[in-house]
C-alpha cells in the first residue's frame, strides 16, 4: 500500500531547457516566460548559463523564473553549453534541450525537440530550419550555413532523408546519456564538434522541423572569417581524437 502511494507521488524527471546567454537582457526574459510548464508529463526547468554578461541578463532571467548559473567571465558559447549540459545531467534530466536566448528560436516547440528522446527513438535531436516549410534567412547567413552544413554532412557521412540539413542550428536536444557523454572540445562554439562527437560515438541522430525568426535585438557573435579561424582548428582537433 505504502509502495503504491510512493509510486503515485513520484515526480517525473525534469526536462531541462538550457539557455546559454551573453548580454541578452533585452530578450532572455521573454524566452524564459514562453517555456512550457510541462512536456509529456515532465516538469520543465529553465536554466540560464550566463556567460559573463555585462548587462542585466542574469537578473532579468531570474525575475522571469529561470535558475541562473554564472560563469563569471565571458568564456564562449561552447563553454556555456558544456557547463549547462553538465548541470542538467546532475539534475537528473529526462532530456536536456538548449536554444539561443536571443529569441530566434521558439521555446514553445520544446515538445517537438524532446519527443524523439522521451519516446526512446533518438539520443541527439537537432531542430532544422530547412526541414519542412521554407524558412526565411538573410542571404549571407544562408550561404554560410549551407557551406558549413555540407562540410559537416561530408564528415559524418549523413545524406538524404536521414542526413544533416542544418549543421548550425541553435536548437538541439540530448538524452541524459548523450548529455553525459558529450565532449565539446573548445569554448568558442559547439555546432560542428558536438555533432561529430556524438555521431562518432554511435548516438542515434534525428532532426525535427522548427520555426525561425530574425534576431530583433543585439548582434550575433558570428563573423565568417573569425568564426572559421576558431571552428576549423576545433574540427581538426575533434577528428584527431
Amino acid at each position: 500500500m505504502f509502495l503504491v502511494a510512493a509510486q503515485r507521488l513520484r515526480v517525473p524527471a525534469p526536462v531541462v531547457m538550457l539557455l546559454p546567454a551573453h548580454n541578452e537582457a533585452a530578450t532572455v526574459a521573454d524566452v524564459v516566460r514562453r517555456a512550457p510548464a510541462t512536456v509529456a508529463g515532465h516538469p520543465v526547468r529553465v536554466l540560464v548559463v550566463d556567460d559573463g554578461s555585462t548587462d542585466a541578463t542574469a537578473p532579468a532571467a531570474v525575475a522571469a523564473g529561470a535558475v541562473v548559473h554564472s560563469l563569471g567571465v565571458n568564456r564562449g558559447l561552447g563553454a556555456a553549453v558544456r557547463t549547462g549540459l553538465g548541470l542538467a545531467v546532475d539534475q537528473g534530466a529526462a532530456a536536456v534541450a538548449f536554444l539561443d536566448a536571443d529569441g530566434e528560436y521558439a521555446p514553445e516547440e520544446l515538445a517537438s525537440l524532446v519527443r524523439p528522446i522521451l519516446a526512446g527513438e533518438a539520443d541527439y535531436v537537432v531542430g532544422s530550419r530547412f526541414a519542412g516549410s521554407p524558412r526565411a534567412m538573410r542571404p549571407h547567413r544562408w550561404l554560410g550555413n549551407q557551406i558549413l552544413t555540407a562540410w559537416v554532412r561530408l564528415l559524418v557521412r549523413r545524406w538524404g532523408v536521414r542526413g544533416v540539413s542544418d549543421g548550425q542550428s541553435g536548437y538541439r536536444a540530448l538524452s541524459p546519456t548523450a548529455a553525459a557523454s558529450a565532449e565539446i572540445v573548445h569554448d568558442f562554439n559547439y555546432a560542428q564538434v558536438l555533432t561529430l562527437d556524438l555521431l562518432g560515438k554511435g548516438f542515434r541522430y534525428a532532426e525535427v522541423p522548427i520555426s525561425y525568426r530574425f534576431r530583433r535585438h543585439g548582434r550575433s557573435f558570428v563573423r565568417l572569417v573569425p568564426y572559421l579561424r576558431q571552428v576549423v582548428p576545433a574540427v581538426r582537433m575533434e577528428l584527431a581524437r
